[in-house]
Formats: C-alpha cells, sequence, structure tokens
C-alpha cells in the first residue's frame, strides 16, 4: 500500500475505529445477558426479543433526522452527543425494575445510537477516496469487533453473577467512546476535487442495483445478527443444551466471543479483496455463506459444533458486513449522508423484524424454522448480489 494511502487510514478511520472498540466491548457485554435479563422479568421469548428490537426501532424513527442534525451541527459533535445518549440510557437500564422500564430505555439507547452511527459512518466514508473505502470501512469494523472478542466473554462471566452489572460497564466504555471521538480533527471530504461525484437524489440512488444490493444485504445482516445470532442463538443453547440460565449465558458468551474474533481477523482481507477485485465477487460469496451456516446451525446439539457454525457465519458476516457500506460510498457521491441513513435504516429494519419474527416462529414451530427463513434471506441477497456490475480491478 502507498504511504498515502497508509496515511489516510492512519486518520480518521483509525480514531473512529479506535472509537469502535469502546462502543462494542460494552455492547458485546450486554449481549449474552439481554434476552435473559428480560425474560427474568417473567416474559416470553417474543417478549424478550422484542427488547432487542426496540434499540433498533428507535434507531429507525430517528434514522432520517441524523443527516440534517449532522449539517447544522457537525458530524463530530453528533457522534460524541449520540454516545453520550447511549451511555445515560444503559446506566439507567441497570436500574429497571419493570419490563417496561427496560424496554422504554433501550429505545432511548437506540436514538443516541442513530446518531453517532450514521454520523461516523459518513464521516468515514467521506474521509477516503473509492480505492481504499474497503479497507477503511473494515478498520472501522474491525474495531467494533476487537471489542467483541472480549465484550461477550466478560458479559457472560459477569451475567453468572449478576444480570444489572454488564449494563453499567457499558456505559462506562460509551463515556470512553465519547473522549475518543472528541479528538476527531475536522476533515475535508476527499470526494473534493476538480471531479466531485455527482450529486444524486434520493430516487436515483434507489434506482441503483448497487445501492439496492447494499441495502438487501444490510437489511440481511441486521435479520441474522441481530433477530438469529443475538436474540435467538442465547435462547437456542438455554433451550438445547444448557437449561441453568447461568451456566447458558456463560457458553453463549465464549461462543460469540470467538465467533467476533474470527470476524475481526477476516474483516481487513475482506476490505483489501473488495478493493482490487471489486465488490460483486465478495458480497455474493459473503451471502452464500452466511445462508448454508446459519440453515445448520439449529440442527447442532453440540455446543463445540455450534462455534465451529458461529465462526463459518462470523467469516460470511465479515464479508457481509464491510463490502455494502464501501458500495455506499461508492454510489452516493456528496450524498453520502443520505446514503448511509437509508442504509442504516435497512439494516434496523432487518434488526427490529427478525428478531420478532424470529421469537414468534420459535414459539409457534421450532428454532428450525426461525433459522431457515433467515438462511432464506440470505440466499436472496446473494442473488441480487449477483445482478452488481462487474468492477474487477477498478481500484488500485
Amino acid at each position: 500500500m502507498p504511504t498515502n494511502s497508509r496515511a489516510a487510514l492512519r486518520g480518521a478511520p483509525l480514531i473512529l475505529g479506535a472509537m469502535a472498540v469502546c462502543v462494542a466491548l460494552g455492547y458485546g457485554i450486554v449481549v449474552p445477558v439481554l434476552p435473559t435479563f428480560a425474560a427474568s422479568f417473567g416474559v416470553g421469548a417474543f417478549a424478550s426479543s422484542a427488547v432487542v428490537s426496540v434499540f433498533a426501532l428507535a434507531r429507525l424513527a430517528m434514522s432520517p433526522f441524523a443527516p440534517r442534525l449532522d449539517r447544522r451541527f457537525g458530524e463530530r459533535g453528533i457522534v460524541v452527543s449520540g454516545l453520550l445518549i447511549v451511555a445515560l440510557s444503559s446506566a439507567a437500564a441497570g436500574m429497571a425494575q419493570t419490563y417496561l422500564a427496560l424496554l422504554v430505555l433501550r429505545g432511548l439507547g437506540g436514538i443516541g445510537s442513530a446518531m453517532f452511527s450514521i454520523s461516523s459512518m459518513s464521516l468515514l466514508l467521506g474521509s477516503v477516496g473509492p480505492e481504499l473505502r474497503g479497507r477503511a470501512t473494515a478498520l472501522y469494523h474491525g474495531g467494533f469487533l476487537i471489542g467483541g472478542v472480549a465484550g461477550p466473554a466478560a458479559g457472560g462471566l459477569l451475567g453468572g453473577f449478576s444480570h444489572r452489572a454488564p449494563f453499567f460497564v457499558y456505559a462506562g466504555t460509551l463515556l470512553l467512546a465519547a473522549a475518543v471521538a472528541s479528538r476527531l480533527p475536522s476533515i475535508q471530504s476527499a470526494d473534493a476535487g476538480p471531479n466531485p461525484p455527482p450529486d444524486r437524489s434520493v430516487g436515483e440512488l434507489l434506482r441503483d442495483v448497487r445501492f439496492q444490493a447494499a441495502c438487501f444485504s444490510g437489511w440481511a445482516q441486521g435479520w441474522n445478527s441481530v433477530g438469529v445470532r443475538a436474540a435467538l442463538i442465547p435462547l437456542f443453547v438455554a433451550a438445547t443444551m444448557y437449561p441453568d440460565p447461568r451456566q447458558a449465558a456463560r457458553w453463549t458468551g465464549v461462543l460469540m466471543a470467538l465467533a467476533a474474533g474470527v470476524q475481526a481477523l477476516a474483516l481487513y482481507p475482506a476490505g483489501a479483496v473488495a478493493d482490487k477485485v471489486g465488490r460483486r465477487a465478495p458480497m455474493v460469496a459473503g451471502a452464500a455463506l452466511a445462508a448454508v451456516s446459519i440453515g445448520v446451525a439449529p440442527f447442532t446439539r453440540s455446543p463445540i459444533w455450534l462455534g465451529v457454525i458461529m465462526a463459518v457465519y462470523a467469516l460470511a458476516s465479515a464479508i457481509s458486513g464491510t463490502v455494502p457500506a464501501a458500495v455506499v460510498g461508492d454510489v452516493a457521491g456528496k450524498q453520502r449522508g443520505r446514503g448511509v441513513a437509508i442504509f442504516s435504516m435497512s439494516t434496523d429494519i432487518g434488526a427490529i423484524v427478525g428478531p420478532l419474527v424470529g421469537g414468534l416462529l420459535v414459539d409457534s414451530t421450532s428454532f428450525a424454522v426461525a433459522f431457515g427463513v433467515g438462511a432464506a434471506i440470505w440466499a436472496a441477497s446473494a442473488g441480487l448480489s449477483s445482478r452488481i456490475p462487474s468492477t474487477r480491478r477498478r481500484y488500485p
């Protein structure tokens, strides 16, 4: 990689990656205990999954307003403000005495999450040119995954002693993330210059098959990574392997930490491949691999084999979580704020509907059916991604 490329990646992408480490460390601590904490209030699988969905629902409602806030107050200020909102709501959630209070506080956290996530991604995509967007996005998502390696394991251990402690730790890591984000410099868009990309309307974006494929992939990622992996895997482990809730939380934390480690290792190579050979082939391969791994997961009763399956899904998720975001940066041009907001909303719709439908399917049918629906969605994503025009060797 040329020296100037290395310098570009050491700027905003590296700072945002460090911020992401702090965010993901705390989120990973909360994930293993969130469904079981909700269940401790005496609710079923559907209501337990709704605690996961409400966070994404609030993000979805807030997303259309995030680009406007960016234009008025600046991306850096909105990133920091959003992180502080999530921190305060998480600390309050740790003190919740009713299911309804937990549900409302998770929703407030979703508002702050939309603010910082859309603003930080928009800032990231504008800080580098198209030849580096795959790798820059990988660094950013890599920060989330590095935090995710330690977070679930620590959350599983903390959950074995208290369902409330992880929320306070999460609040602390978010405060640290806000301190890191406050050090972001003022950034001039890498798209500025003698030949800037065109100012595309929302309608033009929505008609672009590349943007359609990226948003559908985001929807599939939200449905499966939140609706299946985060919401249903803990319930699946508890129902089929470890009836003791504390033991189930510990094992779920270990399995998620393993998957996060695999995903973190695969992110940068996935971004580099997308920069070298184009976006289409990695997106098709990632979606197809995700479909297979999600489809076979409910047929194992061994935590070891489930760990292997989750590791394979993590590899697929590394590809499908990195390349579509780079595609959004490629096609959105100067309207990257709108493009990121639409892409984020697509992901959030999947994250809202996935846990709810998955919980309903588990309650009314079986885990196999719930996981099978997720696999079918990934298969459809692979088909749509195959329609992206080839860009082999487009990026140096």
